[in-house]
C-alpha cells in the first residue's frame, strides 16, 4: 500500500521524514528531561548550597608582562581566526517557511515538474523505497539548462514543498586562499547536510554553478593551484558517498565498545549498532554540463539529469499569465489573443527573461505617466531587451529618406512574401548599431523550416537593398547586416540542408570541427556558385515584387519619416490602406478608359 504513494503525481505530505523528524523531536525531550531530573538531584543533594568561588592571587609584577602577552594574543587571533574561520562550511540555510515559494509557482515547464514530484517522494518515503521495496534512495539531482531558466527556483521549492531545511552554497564560495581550505570546506558542507538530516529526517543541500568544482580532471594533472582540479574533484566525490557517515556520538560510542572488545573472549564481544545514512539530497545546477568530470555523472552520484530548458509557446503563455496576474496592467491584454500573440514573439525567452520584460514596461509605462502597462509599453521593452535603449539622431533629410525606404522594403516585401508572419515593430529609430529595424515573427512556434520558409526570409532580408536600388538607383552600407543574414542562411541551403540540388554536405567533407558553414561553403567553388545563385534569385524576385508594388514602399516610407516608429497593426493598417486606395485608383482609370468603348 505505502509503495503506490510513491507514484502518486502530488508531494507526498506525511512520509518517512515526518515520522523521523517526530521520533526526533520526542527524543530530545526525554534527554532534556532527564538533564533536569539530574539538576534538581544534585540541587537537593547540595542542600540548595552556594560554593563562593575565591579569586586567586596575582603576583603584583602581573603589569609588566601585560602589553607583551596582549600582544601575542592579538597575534594568535589575527592568525588563527582566519585559518579555523576558512574551513567553515560557507552555506546559507533556509527553512521551509522562509522559501515562500512552491512548486504551484513554478510555471511553464510540467515535464520538469512531474520528475521533481517523483525524486521528492523518492526522498521522503526513503525508508519504504529501501527497506519494503529494495531500492536504492536517489543521492543526487543535476539541474542542467540555460541561465535564468529557473534552477534555484526549483530547488527552493522543493525544499518548501518537503517541508526540510534547504542549504544553499556557491561554487565560488568553497574557493579559499589558504592551502586544502576549499576541500575543507566542502567536508563541512557534506557534514552539516549530515547533522541536519538527521536531526529533521532529511536535508536538501543545494549546490550552485557545480562546475566551478566539479570539472573534469581530463588532461589537467591535478594541476591549477592551490589544492588543483583533482584534488576538489576527489573531495566533492567522495562527501558524495558519505551519507552513512556515523555522527560524532556514534563514532564516540564505537570506539569505546572497540577498547572493551580488545579485553573480551571471542564469544562476549559486544556488537555494534549500524548508522542508518543520512536523508539527504544534494540537487547541483549547471548550464556547463559537458564540463562536468564524468566520475560525477555516474550512477549511486549525480543519477538523474533533469534538462531545464527554456519553455515552449504553451509554457511562455502559462507564465505571462501568472506573472501578468501579479503586474498592474491594461485591460486590452487580458485578452487571450494579445497574451498567445506575447508568447508567440518570445521564442527562446527564459522565465527570468519574461519577468524582466514585463518590469520594463512598467518602467516605460511610468515614463508615460501611466500606472499600468500596455501593448505598446511590452513592444517597446521587447525592443530594448534585444536591441538595447533607443538612442535618437539627427539624420539629414536625406538620410532619413534612404533609412526609412529601406525599413519600408524590408516590411512591404515580409507582407507580400509571408503574409503569415507578424510585424511588430517597424523603426527608424537608432538603437545599437541599427539605424532601424523591422521585427517579425512566426504566427506560431516552428522548430523546424522548409525550403520555402528559408526562401522567404532570405527576401525579406534583400527588401532593403532592393528598395535602395529602386527609388536611389544607389546603395548604402546599411544593407551590411542584411547581406549577412542572407548569407548565412543561403549558406545553410547550399552547405547543410542539401536544398539546392546537391545532396552533398559541406559539414560532414570538412568534419564538424572545422570553420563555420559559410568559411565552408566560401571555400568551395561549386558550392559558392550555388550560394550566389540562390542570392541573386532572392534578389530578382524582390525586385519584381516592390516594383509592382512600389506604391507600398511609399506609403510606409511616408509614415515612418512622420511618426519615426509603427507598431504592430499600425503596419499592417498603413499597408492595407495603401493597397485599397491604390486598388481603387486603378479600378477609377480602367473606367475612365472603358467608358468611350462602353458608350459607343
Amino acid at each position: 500500500m505505502e509503495s503506490l504513494v510513491l507514484s502518486h503525481p502530488d508531494v507526498i505530505r506525511s512520509a518517512d521524514v515526518t515520522e523521523t523528524r517526530e521520533r526526533n523531536r520526542q527524543r530530545r525531550f526525554r534527554r532534556l528531561a532527564a538533564l533536569l531530573a539530574v539538576l534538581l538531584c544534585v540541587l537537593v543533594a547540595s542542600d540548595l548550597s552556594i560554593v563562593r568561588l575565591h579569586s586567586p592571587h596575582l603576583p603584583g609584577n602581573v603589569g609588566l608582562y601585560g602589553p607583551s602577552l596582549a600582544l601575542i594574543a592579538l597575534l594568535v587571533v589575527v592568525m588563527a581566526v582566519p585559518l579555523v574561520g576558512a574551513g567553515r562550511s560557507p552555506h546559507i540555510l533556509y527553512r521551509p517557511e522562509e522559501i515562500g515559494v512552491g512548486l504551484g509557482d513554478v510555471k511553464g515547464n510540467d515535464v520538469v515538474v512531474e520528475e521533481v514530484v517523483k525524486t521528492l517522494n523518492l526522498f521522503l518515503a526513503h525508508k519504504t523505497f529501501k527497506e519494503r521495496m529494495g531500492g536504492t534512495p536517489r543521492r543526487a539531482v543535476l539541474f542542467e539548462g540555460p541561465p535564468g531558466t529557473g534552477k534555484t527556483y526549483i530547488a527552493k521549492a522543493m525544499a518548501a514543498e518537503a517541508g526540510v531545511p534547504f542549504l544553499f552554497v556557491s561554487s565560488s564560495a568553497f574557493q579559499s586562499m589558504y592551502y586544502g581550505q576549499t576541500n575543507r570546506k566542502i567536508r563541512s558542507y557534506f557534514r552539516a547536510l549530515r547533522n541536519y538530516a538527521r536531526r529533521e529526517g532529511g536535508a536538501i543541500g543545494f549546490i550552485e554553478e557545480i562546475d566551478a568544482i566539479g570539472a573534469t580532471r581530463a588532461g589537467l594533472g591535478g594541476g591549477g593551484g592551490r589544492e588543483g582540479i583533482s584534488g576538489v574533484v576527489n573531495e566533492l566525490l567522495i562527501q558524495l558517498q558519505s551519507f552513512d557517515t556515523p555522527p560524532l556520538s556514534e563514532r564516540w560510542r564505537g570506539a569505546f565498545i572497540d577498547a572493551m572488545n580488545r579485553w573480551l573472549p571471542a564469544g562476549h564481544l559486544i556488537k555494534k549498532r549500524a548508522s542508518a545514512p543520512a536523508n539527504i539530497l544534494v540537487i547541483g545546477a549547471t548550464n556547463r554540463a559537458a564540463d562536468l568530470d564524468p566520475a560525477l555523472l555516474r550512477p549511486g552520484r549525480f543519477d538523474r539529469t533533469i534538462t531545464v530548458d527554456v519553455p515552449s509557446r504553451q509554457g511562455r503563455r502559462e507564465i505571462i499569465d501568472f506573472y501578468l496576474g501579479r503586474k498592474s496592467h491594461d485591460s486590452i491584454l487580458d485578452d487571450p489573443v494579445y497574451r498567445d500573440t506575447l508568447a508567440g514573439t518570445t521564442f527562446g525567452y527564459s522565465p527570468v527573461m519574461l519577468e524582466h520584460l514585463l518590469d520594463e514596461a512598467l518602467v516605460w509605462a511610468l515614463r508615460r505617466g501611466d500606472d499600468r502597462l500596455n501593448w505598446e509599453d511590452l513592444q517597446r521593452a521587447k525592443m530594448t531587451a534585444e536591441l538595447g535603449l533607443a538612442q535618437p539622431v539627427a539624420y539629414s533629410a536625406r538620410e532619413r529618406d534612404a533609412i526609412a525606404t529601406h525599413e519600408a522594403g524590408h516590411a512591404t516585401t515580409a507582407w507580400l512574401v509571408a503574409p503569415d508572419r507578424t510585424l511588430e515593430v517597424l523603426s527608424i529609430i537608432k538603437r545599437s548599431s541599427a539605424l532601424g529595424l523591422l521585427a517579425h515573427s512566426e504566427p506560431e512556434e516552428r522548430w523546424t523550416r522548409t525550403r520555402s520558409d528559408i526562401e522567404g526570409l532570405i527576401r525579406i532580408a534583400m527588401g532593403g537593398l532592393v528598395a535602395e536600388e529602386l527609388f536611389f538607383s544607389d546603395t548604402s552600407s546599411g544593407v551590411a547586416g542584411d547581406l549577412q543574414v542572407a548569407t548565412e542562411m543561403a549558406a545553410q541551403m547550399v552547405g547543410s540542408f542539401g536544398m539546392t540540388g546537391s545532396l552533398i554536405s559541406i559539414d560532414a567533407a570538412h568534419g564538424p570541427g572545422g570553420a563555420n558553414v559559410v568559411a565552408k561553403v566560401l571555400s568551395d567553388d561549386a558550392a559558392r556558385a550555388s550560394l550566389e545563385a540562390v542570392l541573386e534569385s532572392a534578389r530578382s524576385d524582390v525586385r519584381a515584387i516592390l516594383s509592382e508594388h512600389r506604391y507600398l514602399v511609399e506609403a510606409l516610407r511616408d509614415a515612418l519619416v512622420e511618426r519615426e516608429e509603427l507598431i504592430g497593426p499600425e503596419i499592417d493598417a498603413v499597408l492595407a490602406d495603401a493597397d485599397r486606395r491604390h486598388n481603387a485608383t486603378v479600378v477609377d482609370l480602367r473606367g475612365d478608359v472603358t467608358s468611350p468603348v462602353q458608350a459607343g
